[in-house]
């Protein structure tokens, strides 16, 4: 006759119990802390138990936290888990009363709470990098509204703008994912503490209380949506990889912009690196840290949403500690990416004969000259486009700026318009001009000077809004974890 089984079994203790025990330790206890210390005040201000009963839970929990050091714990298969060797050390200090700090809660709302305040933590800090970074990308566009670069559409020349309206465009998209994400921490702030392990209990527990003292906006309503539920995990995580994917494109135009045949984007020499055999090689390596960085932080989110995928609809591990820590990677190297995209920009600085010699090179004002033709010599936008194009046509063929294609203009001009144009060499020079070019597009969204400072008043007010918002959810876990520390206090009154 063989012995039974004891658990746990090593492969499993190996396996599971062990990496979730340290992966608690490192994340969750602290947490985990909180939930015990506001439940036990929620439990005593209802009459679940005695004040005297919960001075001694208390005076356990506070000796608990000051004895055991949480570094020196090994998993040893002695508890199945952080949770009971915590109760384990509750009872050895108090008995049977030990366990009366479970009262009306399970692992199960406990868990989903621990995971909530694990990501409030975390999405606050990313918020503040985004928030960092939106604001660099507004300092760099005001200060460089002037500043012409050459647009591309599908990798070619297209037309000029300001290294100003390309920030604010690229500023206007993180604005809105910023929203995004900060509209799904929403979810973050709803608490499950009170669910118990499905249906709430028959105790007359103050939910509201506890979500108070945990920073939490008020308690998430329906009990079995509290531990089967996962919409806080994948909203979260799909509006965190939108702003990879979007930012990546940005570096994407980055690399192209640095290459040495546009050259048009500088980096600080602070951030270049050469090359260990081709002395004059500069290479930009931080755009490509910055793109896999976004690439990977992306692919992380992904994988914490795609592992939801046909899970049942209730309180399940595929939701919980594993899952939940690896996610954890996803924040840590899109903080690293955000932080180092704030650093590149502000080093970084347009170099303004590259972007002339391109834009002559490529004609790219030539969609005002046809304008200019529509205006001026009442031609259909046809026709104008018809000469316009003549005009390019001869200018990159003699290898001119079109700015030096007058003549070719007026030969184009008077076959199709049979007669000669009233512009004279001056005025195509300026229809032709960059600075000209940028100036005349000063509508709604345009990059000239007025349009852009009016922009910018838009997305600074928009900025401070989203500031404020991560203000008050900071400012409400502070003073929910001051509140929570008096009231356990004044348990042992």
């Amino acid at each position: 006759m063989t012995d039974a089984p004891t658990f746990p079994d090593p492969t499993y203790r190996d396996t599971v119990l062990a990496p979730l025990f340290e992966g608690v330790k490192i994340h969750f206890a602290d947490h985990m802390d909180a939930i015990d210390r506001a439940h036990l005040v929620m439990l005593v201000d209802t009459g679940i138990l005695s004040r005297a009963d919960g001075a001694r839970i208390a005076a356990a929990l506070r000796g608990i936290a000051a004895d055991l050091d949480r570094d020196a714990q090994t998993y040893t298969g002695a508890h199945e888990d952080w949770f009971f060797l915590v109760e384990h050390e509750l009872r050895a200090r108090l008995g049977d009363l030990g366990g009366a700090l479970h009262t009306a809660r399970s692992r199960n709302d406990i868990d989903h709470t621990v995971f909530k305040m694990a990501l409030r933590d975390r999405t606050a800090r990313t918020l503040a990098l985004i928030h960092a970074l939106a604001d660099r990308l507004l300092r760099i566009a005001d200060r460089e509204r002037s500043t012409l670069i050459v647009a591309y559409t599908h990798g070619q020349p297209a037309q000029p703008t300001t290294w100003g309206h390309y920030l604010c465009a690229v500023a206007e998209v993180l604005l809105r994912d910023a929203h995004r994400l900060c509209e799904a921490c929403d979810a973050l702030e709803l608490c499950p503490m009170g669910a118990a392990a499905i249906t709430t209990s028959g105790f007359p527990v103050d939910r509201a209380q506890v979500a108070t003292l945990l920073g939490f906006t008020r308690p998430m309503t329906n009990s079995y949506n509290c531990i089967a539920s996962v919409d806080y995990v994948t909203g979260l995580y799909s509006a965190l990889k939108l702003i990879f994917v979007h930012l990546g494109r940005v570096v994407q135009d980055m690399a192209f912009w640095s290459a040495f045949e546009v050259g048009q984007l500088r980096l600080s020499d602070a951030l270049v690196q050469v090359s260990s055999i081709m002395p004059q090689k500069r290479n930009p390596v931080p755009i490509e840290h910055m793109r896999h960085l976004a690439a990977m932080t992306a692919g992380r989110c992904d994988a914490v949403v795609d592992t939801m995928r046909n899970t049942p609809f209730t309180d399940m591990n595929d939701s919980e500690g594993e899952v939940q820590q690896a996610g954890y990677a996803a924040f840590a190297g899109g903080d690293r990416m955000l932080a180092l995209m704030e650093a590149v920009l502000r080093g970084a600085r347009i170099d303004g004969a590259r972007v002339r010699r391109n834009a002559d090179a490529a004609c790219v004002t030539v969609t005002e000259l046809a304008d200019t033709l529509v205006r001026a010599e009442g031609l259909t936008f046809r026709q104008a486009h018809h000469v316009a194009a003549q005009t390019a046509r001869a200018a990159i063929a003699r290898g001119v700026p079109l700015g030096q294609g007058f003549d070719a203009f007026a030969d184009a001009f008077r076959a199709t318009a049979g007669r000669d144009a009233a512009l004279d060499r001056d005025a195509f020079a300026e229809a032709v001009s960059p600075d000209a070019f940028v100036a005349r597009r000063d509508r709604l969204g345009g990059p000239a000077p007025a349009a852009l400072a009016e922009a910018l008043i838009r997305y600074r007010e928009d900025l401070d809004v989203l500031r404020a918002n991560a203000r008050a959810r900071t400012d409400r876990h502070a003073e929910a974890a001051a509140a929570r520390a008096a009231a356990f206090a004044a348990l042992e009154d």
